[in-house]
């Protein structure tokens, strides 16, 4: 018995030893141009476009690295929404200030201008980007580095950016591809909801579509692969922003986000953001027992009750319900959205979508006509997954993994 326990012990060791190596292999863009001395900055002068998630595997902010490293000069920091630390609220203007550990001054592009300017980059030569997306199209760092990209290629600037993992995988696709003419920070690209591109396949695919010409250079990662889960990187999770806690609330933010298109809490201002949904008219357990008779794959719901302390329905006690991933390979967000969606048009009155943000979240008004009775579900979803593959096949010769 002794020697079967010892063996277990061992053989359990060991499945941790190799589980540790295999999800402690990838290395950021950051990573990697550190190994390599910052070679490819040597006499740049650099603008920074970063916030808290541009760290190496060590937690080493790239602000601090880039101000140590050996023949850069960083001229400037500029952040996105939420700002240089991550904490500003849901669409609260960000301010400039000083970084006070470097002395480097930070500009907000999230406040007067979403674009840097002529000033911001006075003396400027390379913009380098380094943040941690979340995999969702209306997620506003990738317009953030989609209008940087275009000013370095009206400048003539380089543009390098240090890859990071998307972290809802880059191998599945969901929701609509944006109609081409919607053109906001919540919807930039016509790419789908869930996309699957890293930023820095993003950027590429970006500056050859648009024909931008950008002297682009992405640093790639080593040992990311298209079907890795972020917990699986051995990386480091730092909330992208306040209500991305969890890399679950970033899954699960791909399609119960599109509820901010409506009169619906999305859990601002609860612990699980996004891991629930709900509102003082709903009947949670009528919706739960709805969904749960659709029987959607890799997710479960339950009614719930909660009380946001800040946003929509602030104070206000809710109904709806709450979400778990039972299989995350399976799970499908924006599918639980369409579904509950279409449910809550039914049944609910008081449920008040505003059309054209529905039409940005989800891509097109092809939810609405669903609603209006012009698709069938089964003939919505065909369509929506033939889209998916056609785009797949269009974007394919852009992955870097």
């Amino acid at each position: 018995m002794k020697k079967k326990t010892l063996f277990l012990i061992a053989a359990f060791t060991t499945a941790c030893l190799i589980q540790i190596q295999a999800s402690a292999a990838v290395l950021c863009g950051i990573d990697v141009l550190e190994r390599d001395r910052f070679a490819l900055l040597s006499g740049a002068h650099v603008a920074l476009i970063t916030n808290q998630t541009g760290v190496d595997r060590k937690g080493v902010s790239t602000v601090d690295l880039l101000s140590k490293a050996p023949g850069v000069a960083l001229l400037c920091i500029l952040t996105p929404e939420h700002g240089f630390r991550g904490v500003a609220k849901h669409g609260e203007v960000v301010q400039n200030s000083i970084d006070e550990k470097t002395g480097v001054p930070i500009y907000s592009l999230y406040g007067k201008t979403t674009r840097p300017t002529v000033d911001m980059l006075q003396d400027v030569d390379t913009i380098v980007f380094d943040i941690q997306d979340s995999g969702t199209r209306f997620y506003t760092y990738i317009a953030t580095m989609g209008q940087a990209l275009e000013i370095a290629a009206e400048r003539k600037l380089r543009f390098i950016v240090l890859d990071r993992p998307n972290p809802i995988r880059g191998d599945i696709l969901e929701g609509d591809v944006l109609d081409p003419e919607v053109k906001r920070l919540t919807g930039y690209f016509p790419i789908p909801t869930r996309h699957g591109f890293t930023v820095g396949e993003l950027a590429e695919w970006m500056n050859k579509t648009q024909n931008l010409q950008a002297p682009l250079t992405v640093v790639k990662m080593e040992g990311w692969k298209r079907s890795l889960w972020f917990n699986q990187t051995g990386l480091a999770w730092i909330r992208p922003s306040p209500n991305l806690p969890t890399p679950t609330s970033a899954l699960l933010y791909s399609g119960v986000g599109c509820f901010e298109a409506t009169n619906v809490s999305v859990g601002r201002g609860t612990k699980t953001p996004f891991e629930l949904f709900g509102a003082p008219w709903m009947d949670g357990k009528a919706l739960a027992k709805a969904l749960r008779d659709k029987k959607i794959p890799g997710l479960s719901v339950t009614p719930v009750q909660f009380t946001p302390k800040t946003d929509l329905y602030q104070n206000e006690r809710c109904e709806g319900v709450r979400i778990r991933v039972t299989n995350r390979d399976q799970a499908r967000p924006f599918l639980l959205f369409v579904h509950s969606f279409l449910t809550l048009s039914k049944d609910n009155p008081a449920f008040k979508p505003n059309w054209e943000e529905v039409r940005v979240v989800t891509g097109s008004n092809r939810v609405k006509d669903a609603v209006d009775g012009k698709w069938p579900l089964e003939e919505l979803l065909r369509v929506l997954g033939q889209r998916l593959d056609e785009f797949r096949n269009q974007v394919k010769s852009f992955y870097l993994y």
